[in-house]
């Protein structure tokens, strides 16, 4: 079967390889299932492991089979699975366990080791191909109502996490009803936090560097959300007119706009990183405020990334909502699909030259 690889530390290696397809007794205790891929999402993880920056092949492998934004429909599943059956579409985790604590109890995102075991990001093959087995406990079943979006979960599992996090923390608070949030970035997970922040009814404002008229801001604007231009109203100024805020969800991959959202929160906040920045960007910032302020206002920042099996159902019962609430809002999302695996190279072309798109993904077989 074909899937879409890469040579780690090999730039611009992105091509197809072949493999047989895999079998229930890859899996033991009966308990495996095989998936066949539907569609697949890429964003900038795929795209920085295709430039070098980071990923390993699984052992006995030189290439690595990419796309951990899986979705798909089960063929088979093993004598001991009760969980899914044959024509459930499903979506499957992506991080798997390594050896620590929090590996052994299923919060393999929050794992202490320093080795990440992830399909399609690091040591383990992705869903970027036409089958897939797994364990049934990484494998998560997504309503039939849903098929159009499912291949949105494994993003949106990122922001579920994220704000999840915000509302256990303040349980310190004993009493924590924020009103007032702001979303940094009005890409695929600036949307969704937008989405998933108005779904619990907080007033919105998303800061974003595009001039209207755009997609995405009609987007935002659809959900009763308010859509800046950073521009126009700087983040900080942006704060002392629409907040103070109580959640800030960042979703840009800039660092200098961390900063000036930690200056934009307000007392007993909570800042959601979910941008994971490189390079070596100097910025001037008032450290000496921005510490007193988070010192004295209970202010707390808390990063969020990889996302267990809980967000991941917990993103199907807000995407049910969504689609109850906002009919056909996500489906707007879904601007750029590609059809075949053999057609990497469009695939990439619109990852790195976006020109207006939200997602990119690639249609491997049909719904």
């Amino acid at each position: 079967m074909k899937a879409i690889s890469v040579f780690p530390g090999k730039p611009n290696s992105v091509h197809v390889a072949d493999l047989p397809k895999p079998s229930l007794d890859q899996v033991s205790d009966g308990r495996g299932v095989l998936v066949k891929v539907l569609r697949v999402g890429v964003d900038g993880t795929d795209k920085e492991i295709n430039a070098a920056e980071y990923g390993a092949a699984p052992p006995g492998y030189d290439f690595l089979v990419i796309g951990h934004e899986g979705f798909g429909q089960v063929e088979a599943v093993g004598p001991n699975v009760t969980e899914v059956k044959p024509g459930d579409y499903v979506v499957a985790t992506v991080r798997r366990p390594g050896n620590s604590i929090y590996d052994l109890i299923g919060t393999n995102d929050m794992t202490t080791d320093d080795t990440y075991f992830e399909r399609g990001i690091n040591l383990r093959h992705g869903y970027l191909t036409e089958y897939y087995v797994d364990d049934v406990q990484f494998i998560v079943k997504v309503p039939q109502g849903l098929k159009h979006v499912g291949v949105l979960l494994e993003p949106f599992t990122v922001v579920e996490k994220g704000i999840h996090q915000a509302y256990e923390i303040q349980r310190r608070l004993k009493v924590w009803h924020p009103r007032r949030a702001a979303v940094m970035g009005a890409g695929t997970i600036g949307l969704l936090a937008t989405l998933a922040l108005r779904l619990r009814g907080i007033e919105v404002t998303t800061f974003a560097r595009n001039s209207k008229p755009n997609l995405n801001a009609e987007l935002i604007e659809a959900i009763g959300a308010r859509y800046v231009i950073t521009q126009e109203l700087p983040i900080i100024e942006g704060g002392k007119k629409f907040g103070p805020f109580d959640v800030i969800f960042e979703a840009t991959g800039n660092s200098g706009v961390v900063f000036d959202s930690m200056q934009a929160l307000g007392k007993n906040g909570v800042l959601v990183l979910s941008s994971v920045t490189g390079g070596d960007r100097m910025v001037q910032v008032p450290a000496d405020r921005i510490n007193l302020e988070f010192v004295l206002g209970n202010k707390v920042m808390v990063g969020t990334v990889n996302a267990n099996r809980e967000y991941f159902e917990m993103g199907v019962r807000d995407m049910s909502q969504a689609e109850a609430e906002y009919p056909g809002w996500l489906s707007r999302l879904l601007t750029d699909p590609v059809r075949g695996l053999e057609n990497y190279t469009e695939l990439f072309n619109k990852l790195t030259n976006p020109n207006g798109s939200i997602k990119v993904f690639c249609e491997v077989a049909a719904l």
